[in-house]
């Protein structure tokens, strides 16, 4: 028991641990919340394609020796402004236009980069996340976008699913789909960009999606998927830091892993649609009514 009391207290004894957890939890409430809605909408690839077009903007500012986050920033927002204007014609699905968008902007960033000779840490650490690496600075800067979005996410959030679930009843309701469209594709890509410090670039797709995807499997009620996935992300952060700090391993790596083992277990064992209830539902399905005679 002291070992483990022992254990858990030690990071918090370290400074840039500190930092750390405090960027983790934040991150993961906010990428909780929010990907909510990216799951409910059925646009997963919109996460990545964000994610991969803030490469060619990171890269620019790399070139020009300028903030690699401002220039993640301005490259995902314009990408994702311009998905949601080709998305609103109708004869085009919005997971095509995200691929197209999404081929571009990669295949862009690989040009910019092809330009250099050299990669630097603070590319590498654009890629694969430096959680360890943040100062206070950060940290206030996290919490005060994690604080923005997660507040107009819950203001909109009545519009936002409406949307979601049906753009065509929401549009003939008089709902602004276009305007709400916009909002949610910069929410998803200022949570992107917030969290690629924690993650990276590769890898920031699993904090956006992944909780969300497990509270999914648990509730169907939306104020209970959100309250889930936020507690997903946060304490999945905590742990695969805990992981790290104790394996000498990956932190980013080590949060998306861990994540995905509570999606693992959950998918086992989720009391209504889980695998075990399921094998057990259709187990008794399959088993014939016992008739007892009567007297």
């Amino acid at each position: 028991m002291t070992d483990l009391l022992a254990f858990i207290t030690a990071p918090w004894d370290l400074p840039f641990m500190q930092r750390a957890f405090a960027v983790a939890a934040i991150v993961g409430v906010v990428c909780g919340v929010v990907g909510v809605y990216v799951v409910l909408r059925g646009m997963a690839f919109i996460g990545d394609a964000v994610a991969h077009s803030a490469f060619p903007g990171v890269a620019l500012a790399y070139a020009f020796e300028g903030n690699l986050l401002l220039g993640g920033a301005a490259a995902g927002v314009t990408t994702a402004v311009l998905i949601a204007f080709v998305s609103q014609n109708r004869r085009l699905k919005e997971d095509t236009v995200i691929g197209v968008f999404f081929a571009f902007a990669f295949g862009l960033g690989i040009v910019l980069v092809s330009t250099r000779d050299s990669w630097t840490t603070d590319l590498s650490s654009f890629l694969f996340g430096q959680v360890l690496a943040v100062d206070s600075a950060d940290v206030w800067r996290v919490a005060a976008i994690g604080a923005v979005l997660v507040a107009v996410v819950l203001v909109l959030r009545k519009e936002l699913v409406a949307v979601s679930l049906d753009r065509e009843t929401a549009r003939a309701a008089g709902l602004p789909v276009l305007r709400l469209d916009l909002t949610l594709y910069v929410v998803v890509t200022a949570t992107i960009v917030m969290s690629l410090e924690a993650v990276g670039n590769i890898l920031v797709l699993a904090l956006l999606i992944t909780p969300a995807a497990t509270a999914r499997l648990l509730t169907e009620r939306l104020w209970a998927m959100t309250v889930l996935a936020s507690a997903f992300g946060c304490v999945g952060s905590l742990t695969g830091l805990y992981v790290s700090y104790a394996h000498d391993l990956a932190a980013g790596g080590s949060v998306v892993v861990v994540l995905t083992a509570f999606f693992a277990l959950t998918w086992l064992l989720a009391p209504r649609h889980g695998l075990a209830a399921r094998l057990r539902s259709r187990a008794g399905a399959r088993t014939p009514a016992v008739v007892v005679p009567s007297a």
